[in-house]
């Protein structure tokens, strides 16, 4: 019985070289944190101080992590989660609970995606929705401060907005007036969000064989 049962479990793929394995793991660390959150974080925790905590984690947290997660997917060549049940089952809970994280940040990132998506197909037209006042989501507080005279006396009314940021909270995420406000269906935003996910499904549904190649790409994009 054993034996027909380890011949029913598929073969798990292998990446096609060394090369597209080390840029698939560059194209993973590199990512909307790089370019977004740090330098946010870096900014608001007093600039340049903010690295020395930041390297003491890096070394002594980042680093050995990160070689623990390779080295154990190197050598037992399992998941997340039978991965530790092959080396000790009584760390399997670790492994739910790192694919119960990992869920969180695909439903997170997939949402930043959808975003993106909405933003870039508002990028067509002829005039860009975030560069003018002259739409039906502006507000009367709405201003085109890029082509107001700032030397002159004119002087910035009071809560005034810009387009883009009206454009963001009124158009893109349309916020309510409070939690108790779940308003209506944003159908642009999920259709956005429907073509973030077909995205994602078609760039791993081969298993590495297509994981490597996308990520692959985006590791030489990256400079890496």
């Amino acid at each position: 019985m054993e034996v027909q049962k380890g011949a029913t479990i598929k073969a798990r793929g292998q990446w096609a070289s060394k090369t597209e394995f080390i840029l698939a793991v560059a194209g993973q660390i590199v990512g909307l944190g790089n370019v977004w959150r740090f330098p946010y974080l870096c900014y608001k925790n007093g600039g340049g101080m903010f690295f020395v905590p930041y390297l003491l984690f890096l070394v002594f947290c980042g680093i050995p992590l990160f070689l623990l997660e390779t080295a154990l997917g190197q050598y037992t060549s399992q998941g997340g989660i039978t991965a530790w049940r092959k080396i000790c089952p009584l760390f399997e809970g670790m492994g739910y609970a790192s694919q119960l994280i990992v869920v969180y940040t695909i439903i997170f990132y997939i949402i930043i995606l959808a975003w993106a998506l909405s933003y870039f197909f508002h990028s067509f037209s002829w005039e860009l929705s975030w560069a003018s006042c002259r739409n039906t989501w502006n507000t009367g507080t709405c201003v085109e401060f890029d082509k107001q005279n700032l030397t002159s006396n004119w002087t910035v009314p009071k809560n005034a907005t810009s387009p883009a940021m009206e454009f963001w909270e009124r158009r893109v995420l349309k916020i309510s007036g409070g939690i108790e406000e779940v308003g209506s269906l944003h159908w642009e935003m999920t259709l956005c969000l429907l073509l973030a996910w077909i995205i994602c499904y078609f760039c791993v549904w081969k298993g590495v064989k297509s994981t490597g190649k996308v990520r692959a790409r985006r590791g030489t994009r990256a400079g890496i």
